[in-house]
This record gives structure tokens, C-alpha cells and sequence, in this order.
């Protein structure tokens, strides 16, 4: 929203520009005629430049969402051309001279002969207005657009061009009121205006830089969707837990968790289902997408109510492993979504699950489509993705939903989660986290036979073949008695380095000396940012202390991508038996890529332990702690 308003303003001010003072006499001359015959066409024609040019922009940028790391450099590249244009008048005027040009020939020749103020040489001279606004709009125009081409186009894309049209329609059309006693006003006010366009191209220029050197992860995870901070944790836990009767959220999952912002483990059967939602299930309470209620823990295939429909699946910004999907398209197939993302532990759980039921049920009409939601910065690199969803099997249809556009379309709150839609495109069941597979296949072969496929009632349950191993592997959720971990100061709890975390400066730590269960710290020198911690400097560590059978760690190499050897200890020793699929005996381990690494899995009795992470080399990225 305020971004939306500032947007607004942007609009509203970019009339003090000079660039729009050459056609403003010809507007105020216009004032004392009337409104509806005059200043209507005149702001529908400036409007209807707006949405031409935004239009054609939008669309040739597309491609740039769709070239990954080539698009993410013209962007920026974009970004910086914009930023001078704001910085240097000269610059800006040399690239937009053809816009002026047409608007003067065009603001001529609605002036020509002295003809009157009609409707068709007002809606000319908008036009005009438009083009003669497009070195002052350009720049703005511009920073939406790239904008859209580093994240995905999307809903809250469309909205700032609204916001902004809109201001500047409303400026002109405060300007057609007034008359021409504001022209002065303006002109005064010029020079100051000039200033703060150029204070804003440098301010901008810095930020090219800073995004170019990769310093905006931290900045991209604070202004992120999912990412949100305490203060929408504790209005979603008190407005929407506690208003539809939920219990408030348990001790076992993180503050942030009870935002449906984050793959939290916990002691329930549900696994990554948030503390109020697990406790909504078994209460009958808790509202959901389509004023479905939520279902519970005893409900049956046999059963299937409406719970809404199938919504619009255009905001996504790519498409893996098949051409765009539309929910018009999918009407006579039943279908799976499943939101997911690929470093969250628990979507990982249940992959071996999505993916057998795509394959066993293909030949009956299931379509199964993951929907990548990204929770961290990383994960909205497309590149990222394609690897993620190749090195885990995935061959169904993957939508990348970086604007969140499909996730905020479902109203969903979970990773991950599960909506069943039938062959006439409703949705008829869902389940939130991992567990009571049996039951949601059992919902897929109730909605096949419903659609004409009765044989699928026939097919067995369950999976089929060696069990899934690794961070696949379904989780000892008895014996967990730690919960996920974030390692940004945005969600970090439990940390125990003395003096505490400092927020984004290099900073040298000492690990806690004996830390209480649960408790985590850092050593050596580290920059914490909000959503990640960075070593500075060589021979860095991490100690945790924890209870369950399985630790993982999401990590990446550095800004400069160069794999960072590492040591994992368990109370002081090598690992042996109880390594993890990303370690060795020794617990020696390598991370090359921006994902989950699983450092522990134990063999025999579950005990508190002490885990330590030694990292040989400087420049990695540590994220968040998930247990098993």
C-alpha cells in the first residue's frame, strides 16, 4: 500500500517537471470551458498515452523476466539509464526528443486555426499532454517496469502504474481548475523540484551499484512478501488465529511461523502446517480460501464439499516442464496444486508423495502443478529452480510465482500446501503440511471417479518402489524437540553469542560457552543481515544445540559463487554413522549451490547434542536451521 501511494504522489508531482511546462498554457487556456466538453477528453487522451506506452513497455520487457541472469543484467543496466535521466535533464531530453517532438506537432495542430475547444481537439491535445509528460513519466515508468522484469510481473505491478497515472491525472486535473494562477507557482517551485529529481537519479544510481555487487539480498528479504516483519506476525496470530477460534500459536513454532510465512517443524502430525492452523484443524476452526472451513483430522475422500474455485493462474512468471497453464484450460482434468519451495524441508518430505501420485494417476486425467513460492531471496532465481526441480525428478507442470500472484490468489498461508480441484474446476479438499497422505490420495481417487475415471479407485495406495532417502526421507516428528531456526536477525531466535547479534556490519563473535538446548550461536567474523549470515573472514563456525535425528542447513557460496569447503562435529567429534546425505563420515562437506544441506541424520537413540559447523573458507551464506 505504500508503495501504491507513493506511486500516487510521484504521479501528482511530476507535473512541477519542466519537460510538461511547454504544454501547460495551452491547458490553463482551456480552464474556463467546460469540464465534461474540455478537461474530460483531455485527461481520457492523456490517460489513454499512458496505457499505450505503459503497454508496449510491459510487453517488450516481458522477454527480460523470461532470460534469468541476462535479463536480471539489462534490468539493471535499465535501471541505470533511468537513474541518469533523473540525474542529467541534458540526457534525459537528448533520449526522449522524438516523444517531444510529436507531442508539439501534435499540441499544434489541436491548436491550428484558432479551432474551438471541442471534445476531438481535447482529446488530441491529451494525447499530446501524454507524450509531452513521457520525459517526466519515463524515469518512473521505467523504475516499475524494470522493477517487474527482477521480480515478475505481477498484480502490485499494474496497481503503481494505476497510482501513478492516476496522480498525474489528478495534478492536471487540479491544474484545469485553478487555471493558470498556479503556472507561476510552479515555475517558482522549479528549481527545488529539479534538485530533488537529481538527488533521486543519484540515490538511484547507488542502489544499480549495490544490486550489481549483489549487496541486496538482505534489502530484496525485508521487502519481500513472505518476509514480513513481527509486527504482521502478531496481527495475523491475534486477528486470524484467535478470531476464527484457533488457539493462539504454540511454543513450538517460531513467531513467524504463525504468519504461514515459513516451513516450520513441529511436534504435530501435520509437520510444516503453522501452530494455529494444525490447532484450527483439530478444532474445526480457521478460515480459509473460498470460506472453506477447515477439515478435520477424521474427514474422508468419501466427502468432498466446495470449498471455492480454481482462480486465475496468470501471475506466474515462468513456467517449468510444460507451455503457460490456464484454469479455463484445465476444466475436464482434476487437479493437484501444490505450493512449494525448494529449500523448505518439508515441501521436500512430500515431494516423493506429489510426484508418485503425477505418475500413477496421469493416465486417468490427474495434472499435478507446483507452484514455487520463494522464501528466500535466492530462490526466485529461475536458474536456481530449473536445477532444484531437475535434481529432484520433478517432471509436472512448475508455475514460478515469484510476484506471489498465484499464492495471494488461493489466499494461501503454507508451505506446503495441497488444494484438490475437481474436473469442473472447483476446489474440493486441501491439506496444509505433511502427513495423512493416505488420505489425500484417496481424495484424488474419489475426484477421478466423480470425473468418469472409476478404474482409478482401483489403483493401490501408497508409494511404490525404495523408500525416499536423504532430506526426502519423512521425518522422526516424535522424537523433535527443536524447531526451525532462522539465522537472520529478521526471525532469529534463541541466539546465545555474548554481546548478541550486530545487524549488518562485520562483526567478530564468540560461540556460547555451554548453551542451553536450542540455543545457537556464531564464531568468527560474520555480517548478520535480516535474512542471512555471511562469514567475513576464514575459519568461521556455527553451534547449535539441539534434539532430533535430523539437522539440515540451508546454504550458499558467497557473492562470487566459489564453493566453500566445511567440517560438521557432533559434541566435539566426526560425525561417523550419524552423517548426514551432505556429509561425509569424517563430516567433512562442500557447499556449492543455494539450497538445503543435510548434515545429521542419526542412526540410533535420539539425545541433546551439540552440533558445530566449521566453514574452511570465507564467503558463505547460512539461512535457517530445520530439524527431523
Amino acid at each position: 500500500m505504500l508503495l501504491i501511494v507513493l506511486a500516487y504522489l510521484g504521479g501528482v508531482l511530476t507535473i512541477l517537471s519542466p519537460c510538461i511546462l511547454p504544454v501547460l498554457p495551452f491547458v490553463f487556456a482551456r480552464a474556463d470551458q467546460p469540464f465534461v466538453r474540455t478537461g474530460l477528453p483531455l485527461l481520457a487522451g492523456m490517460a489513454l498515452t499512458f496505457a499505450v506506452v505503459a503497454t508496449l513497455a510491459a510487453v517488450g520487457g516481458g522477454w527480460v523476466a523470461q532470460a534469468n541472469q541476462a535479463g536480471r543484467w539489462i534490468a539493471i543496466v535499465l535501471l541505470a539509464v533511468f537513474g541518469l535521466t533523473l540525474l542529467m535533464p541534458r540526457f534525459a531530453e537528448h533520449l526522449t526528443r522524438p516523444l517531444v517532438a510529436a507531442g508539439n506537432r501534435l499540441t499544434g495542430f489541436a491548436q491550428r486555426d484558432g479551432r474551438p475547444a471541442g471534445p476531438a481537439s481535447s482529446l488530441l491535445l491529451g494525447v499530446a499532454t501524454g507524450l509531452l509528460w513521457a520525459p517526466c513519466a519515463g524515469p518512473i515508468l521505467g523504475l516499475v517496469l524494470t522493477g517487474a522484469a527482477l521480480r515478475g510481473a505481477s498484480v502490485g505491478t499494474t496497481l503503481l502504474l494505476v497510482a501513478y497515472a492516476a496522480g498525474a491525472a489528478t495534478s492536471l486535473g487540479v491544474a484545469l481548475v485553478i487555471g493558470g494562477k498556479v503556472f507561476a507557482a510552479m515555475k517558482r517551485s522549479l528549481g527545488a523540484g529539479e534538485w530533488i529529481r537529481r538527488g533521486i537519479g543519484a540515490t538511484l544510481l547507488a542502489g544499480v551499484g549495490a544490486i550489481a555487487l549483489g549487496l541486496d539480498t538482505g534489502a530484496l528479504a525485508q521487502l519481500s512478501t513472505v518476509t514480513t516483519g513481527g509486527l504482521e506476525t502478531k496481527l495475523v496470530d491475534r486477528l486470524g488465529g484467535r478470531a476464527n477460534g484457533a488457539p493462539a500459536a504454540t511454543a513450538t513454532a517460531t513467531a513467524a511461523a504463525a504468519t504461514g510465512t515459513a516451513d516450520t517443524t513441529d511436534t504435530t502430525a501435520g509437520g510444516a502446517m503453522m501452530a494455529a492452523a494444525a490447532n484450527g484443524a483439530q478444532t474445526g476452526g480457521g478460515a480459509l480460501a473460498g470460506g472453506a472451513m477447515m477439515r478435520t483430522a477424521g474427514a474422508t475422500a468419501a466427502a468432498l464439499p466446495v470449498e471455492g474455485t480454481l482462480p486465475s493462474l496468470d501471475g506466474a512468471v515462468q513456467w517449468l516442464n510444460s507451455p503457460p497453464l490456464t484454469a479455463a484450460g484445465l476444466r475436464g482434468k482434476v487437479v493437484l496444486v501444490d505450493f512449494w519451495t525448494y529449500s523448505c524441508i518439508n515441501c521436500l518430505r512430500t515431494l516423493p508423495y506429489t510426484t508418485a501420485w503425477a505418475r500413477k494417476y496421469a493416465p486417468y486425467g490427474l495434472v499435478v502443478i507446483g507452484v514455487h513460492a520463494p522464501e528466500f531471496a535466492f530462490e526466485r532465481d529461475i536458474g536456481n529452480v530449473r536445477k532444484a526441480v531437475h535434481d529432484l525428478g520433478i517432471d509436472y507442470p512448475v508455475a514460478i510465482d515469484n510476484g506471489y500472484s498465484i499464492w495471494r490468489a488461493f489466499d494461501n498461508q503454507y508451505w506446503p500446501a495441497h488444494y484438490f480441484i475437481d474436473a469442473q474446476g472447483r476446489i474440493r479438499h486441501h491439506h496444509f503440511g505433511e502427513g495423512e497422505y493416505a488420505q489425500s490420495e484417496r481424495a484424488i481417487q474419489s475426484l477421478l471417479a466423480e470425473a468418469g475415471h472409476p478404474d482409478a479407485l482401483n489403483v493401490p495406495l501408497g508409494l511404490a518402489g525404495a523408500p525416499a532417502k536423504g532430506a526426502l526421507a519423512a521425518a522422526d516428528s516424535a522424537d523433535v524437540r527443536s524447531p526451525e531456526t532462522y539465522v537472520g536477525y529478521a526471525r532469529a531466535e534463541s541466539f546465545a553469542s555474548p554481546g548478541g547479534a550486530v545487524r549488518d556490519a562485520a562483526h567478530r563473535y564468540d560461540a556460547p560457552a555451554r548453551p542451553d538446548l536450542n540455543d545457537w550461536g556464531l564464531a568468527g567474523t560474520w555480517n548478520v543481515g535480516a535474512e542471512r549470515a555471511s562469514l567475513a573472514a576464514p575459519d568461521g563456525r556455527i553451534v547449535y544445540r539441539f534434539h532430533a535425528r535430523d539437522l539440515h542447513l540451508v546454504l550458499g557460496p558467497g557473492a562470487n559463487g566459489r564453493p566453500v569447503r566445511f567440517r560438521v562435529t557432533l559434541d566435539g567429534a566426526a560425525p561417523g554413522a550419524a552423517h548426514g546425505a551432505d556429509v561425509d563420515a569424517q563430516g567433512y562437506g562442500t557447499v556449492t549451490g543455494q539450497r538445503l544441506y543435510q548434515l545429521v541424520r542419526q542412526p540410533g537413540a535420539i539425545a541433546d547434542r551439540t552440533f558445530a559447523i566449521e566453514f574452511l573458507d570465507p564467503g558463505v551464506d547460512a539461512y535457517a536451521f530445520t530439524f527431523g
